[in-house]
């Protein structure tokens, strides 16, 4: 029997390919609006972000994410985000 694949995503700012539990999912919807999708599933626009507070700083002042979903995203998701990496 065959092991089984651990799914690898890229991280947006350190452009590192990690397995998908440890990376986290920001969606855009098609209303545009920017969330935190913790079960990988939401549909829209995704972009993942290693679980680092460091990391995250780096995509704000880089503005990574913003470049890839498209669109301006509020300092409160990004706040929630912090939230979530600090659990």
């Amino acid at each position: 029997m065959k092991p089984k694949k651990i799914p690898l995503r890229t991280c947006v700012v350190t452009k590192e390919q990690l397995p998908k539990k440890e990376l986290l999912r920001i969606v855009r919807s098609k209303e545009g609006s920017v969330s935190v999708d913790e079960s990988g599933k939401l549909n829209g626009r995704g972009a993942y972000i290693k679980k680092d507070v460091d990391v995250l700083e780096k995509a704000r002042k880089t503005k990574a994410l913003e470049r890839k979903l498209e669109c301006e995203i509020e300092d409160c998701v990004y706040e929630e985000i912090r939230k979530i990496i600090e659990k």
